[in-house]
């Protein structure tokens, strides 16, 4: 049975690096999370992942109206709250087919994940002269997206979809809803690699902050190619466990860096909401894209 944790407190906060600028965050917010810094983009975006992992490193039950992140996190409202927080801040949201498939309904918008605080995401977004919601960027190689669901025909964020050309043909046979547009950026049928994917985004978008929500193979790109800037981790206090030959995905899935290439990580911030961990890494990355 899942621990629903529905009450919204404070976090405590254990470490704190005050790198880069700190966010004009409204009140609420700000009693609830306490203060956040981010570093200033430069040469390219600053590129940050977020997940929510059990202490055994699963990140998805892997079950039929159980593979979503809140059944990992006990449906904690805290959960909801900082990833509700880490939308607001960003300009794009990246995530890809595997995880729309996971929530269909879904859209990545702050107030879509913790509505109860989405007149503060709101007024955060506002103060950080970001109008309406972060673009919504899907990632399809093979284009078998339903346009119908909401992400694409509710009308509540534009939406850009990349494909390859294939995958461009096979959605050309829907209706394309007015907020989303099509961008094959990959002629063959392999995967779109991470590069291609944030020089998609620079060129549909002016934005300075990207937010890659997984799934896991294509986080796994980001690393491969040094990309992401900063990993925002609940670690929840659940074990899952696995089976042999289990299909639960880790957070990083499809590439091996250790022990030939670990990538190692600065804990720049870690706090505290009951029995979870909010945890925040630096990560060494390449230049500009």
């Amino acid at each position: 049975m899942p621990v629903r944790s529905g009450a919204l407190r404070p976090l405590q906060r254990l470490v704190r690096d005050q790198r880069g600028r700190r966010l004009p965050l409204p009140p609420r917010l700000e009693r609830l999370y306490g203060d956040l810094y981010l570093p200033v983009a430069r040469s390219r975006p600053y590129v940050f992942s977020n997940f929510v992992t059990s202490l055994d490193g699963v990140v998805s039950l892997h079950a039929r109206g159980h593979a979503t992140g809140a059944d990992i996190s006990g449906f904690s409202a805290r959960d909801r709250m900082v990833m509700g927080l880490l939308r607001a801040v960003a300009d794009v949201v990246v995530v890809g087919s595997g995880t729309l498939a996971a929530d269909p309904r879904h859209v990545w918008t702050p107030d879509a994940i913790c509505p109860e605080l989405g007149a503060d995401y709101g007024r955060f977004r506002a103060a950080l002269g970001k109008p309406g919601a972060p673009l919504n960027v899907i990632v399809s190689g093979s284009g078998a997206l339903d346009l119908r669901l909401p992400v694409f025909a509710a009308g509540q964020v534009q939406v850009l979809i990349l494909t390859t050309s294939g995958g461009a043909r096979r959605l050309a046979r829907q209706s394309l809803p007015a907020a989303a547009k099509i961008r094959a950026i990959h002629r063959g049928a392999g995967q779109i690699r991470a590069h291609a994917i944030l020089r998609a985004v620079l060129l549909a978008q002016r934005g300075r902050r990207v937010l890659v929500e997984g799934g896991p193979r294509l986080l796994a790109d980001f690393y491969r190619q040094r990309l992401i800037d900063e990993l925002f981790l609940t670690l929840s206090a659940q074990i899952a466990g696995r089976k042999e030959g289990d299909l639960r995905p880790s957070m990083v899935m499809g590439a091996h860096f250790a022990p030939s290439e670990p990538l190692w990580g600065s804990l720049c911030d870690a706090r505290r909401g009951g029995d979870q961990l909010f945890l925040r890494y630096a990560l060494k990355t390449a230049g500009a894209v």
